[in-house]
């Protein structure tokens, strides 16, 4: 029996493994490199403007080239949150360089687990199994002119069709098949990362300490996805800063984990703090 990707602490359990990293990044960006240590939350020091953002996962290759952060996030309701992490990163590596010329490249890879609520600027609700945004300039006539590496991928296995690309369709598949199908999965295990995760995620294996945070982890999500359904409907009716701190001051009245409410809310560590 698998356990569900869809939890937080059992992602992270799969994801920063070094097999396990290399491979999904290499089958999304197409970038296949050796990386340094994989860090879990990853936080700047200091950290940038008001801010205080966690990385899920944050890894850079050997050769300092490419920095690669995962993302793990049950709904998009902080879309532009995933824009903001990317650029952020983007920033940092600025400010700790000696002209304006970025030389590392920026991966940012967001795994969402719910169909997707976000709308595009004319309404429509989106329904793609990847998206990316690029750093690049383009001409008038749509043209790209292939300046800057940096890429944010959306990936949602709930939209997987017949033109999702393989590599990639192999591991959305993974992710679907331990939500839905945990008991009787069938995943494509000629792929050496997912082959680890299966021996990862495996009930029987994993430790009892690693069980028991997957428990306490799913438990306050459960309370957060509640609320936070309310706040979506409330945030029909009010104004979007409003709507987040109503929100977020609901989930702390449950006692649910500040570091859990940022993730669903957007707001910083200190503005959850003073509500």
């Amino acid at each position: 029996m698998l356990l569900n990707l869809d939890n937080e602490v059992i992602f992270k359990e799969a994801f920063m493994n070094p097999t396990v990293f290399r491979c999904f990044v290499r089958d999304v960006t197409g970038l296949d490199a050796e990386f340094g240590p994989i860090e879990t939350e990853k936080r700047f020091s200091p950290k940038f403007g008001y801010i205080d953002f966690k990385y899920d996962l944050f890894a850079e290759t050997l050769d300092h080239r490419v920095i690669v952060e995962i993302q793990k996030v049950d709904y998009d309701y902080n879309f532009d949150r995933f824009l903001l992490y990317h650029n952020i990163a983007l920033a940092e590596l600025q400010r700790s360089s000696k002209e304006y010329k970025i030389t590392k490249t920026v991966y940012t890879i967001v795994v969402i687990t719910e169909p997707y609520r976000v709308r595009d600027r004319k309404g429509a609700l989106i329904k793609n199994d990847i998206l990316i945004h690029k750093s690049n300039f383009f001409t008038h006539k749509g043209e790209e002119i292939d300046i800057f590496p940096h890429k944010l991928f959306c990936l949602n296995p709930n939209f997987i069709d017949a033109d999702t690309p393989q590599t990639i369709k192999d591991w959305l598949h993974l992710v679907n098949e331990s939500i839905k199908n945990p008991n009787d999965y069938c995943v494509n295990q000629k792929n050496e990362g997912i082959d680890k995760v299966i021996g990862l995620i495996d009930v029987e294996k994993v430790s009892a300490e690693t069980f028991t945070k997957a428990k306490q982890a799913e438990a306050a999500k459960s309370k957060a996805q509640l609320i936070l359904e309310e706040g979506i409907v409330l945030g029909e009716q009010k104004g979007k800063k409003e709507e987040k701190r109503e929100t977020a001051a609901k989930m702390k009245k449950d006692n649910i984990p500040v570091e859990v409410i940022a993730k669903y809310t957007g707001l910083s560590d200190e503005e959850i703090e003073k509500l």
